[in-house]
């Protein structure tokens, strides 16, 4: 709309003057973020994947401690105990090794992130946004991806379980 009318003043001004490669300064600032425009979109990609094979892998080493000790549970439950106590017992065991993954991400995260500053645009570095809601993320997986096994081996017959130790 702009290029149109200025080709036509500008030939009035000068018939011979050459007007090749007309652009407007938002499409001369487009074109030279593009490259970084791609890259932040790759990184932003592959980090939502890491995430979730992070999710993937917190939630299979979770089930698969919990499922181990069903039998365990069953024993408990035969012997007296709640059932809101074994959850809860279950959940704080499981829960320890994915606190401390969680504070060893994000020291690390903080470390490398130094590495990140020249992708980064209008984030700081150490955003505590960002660190808070991955941590959340994980958090949360690793609290269902160890409840909800440990649910399910409540339901377990206590005699079957006894049985079975």
């Amino acid at each position: 709309m702009v290029v149109p009318a200025l080709r036509a003043v500008l030939k009035e001004i000068d018939p011979a003057l050459p007007l090749s490669n007309i652009r407007t300064l938002d499409e001369l600032v487009q074109a030279s973020l593009a490259s970084r425009r791609f890259i932040a979109s790759l990184v932003a990609l592959f980090s939502a994947i890491a995430l979730l094979l992070a999710m993937a892998g917190v939630y299979g080493v979770q089930a698969y401690s919990v499922s181990g000790q069903t039998s365990e549970i069953g024993v408990r439950v035969a012997l007296g105990a709640s059932h809101a106590e074994v959850l809860l017992r279950i959940v704080l065991r499981a829960m320890r090794p994915a606190a401390l993954g969680i504070v060893l991400g994000l020291a690390g995260a903080h470390a490398l992130s130094r590495l990140m500053t020249s992708l980064l645009y209008q984030v700081e570095p150490s955003d505590p946004l960002s660190y808070l809601a991955a941590a959340g993320v994980l958090a949360v997986t690793a609290l269902a991806s160890c409840w909800l096994p440990a649910r399910r081996a409540l339901g377990v017959d206590p005699v079957v379980a006894v049985r079975a130790e």
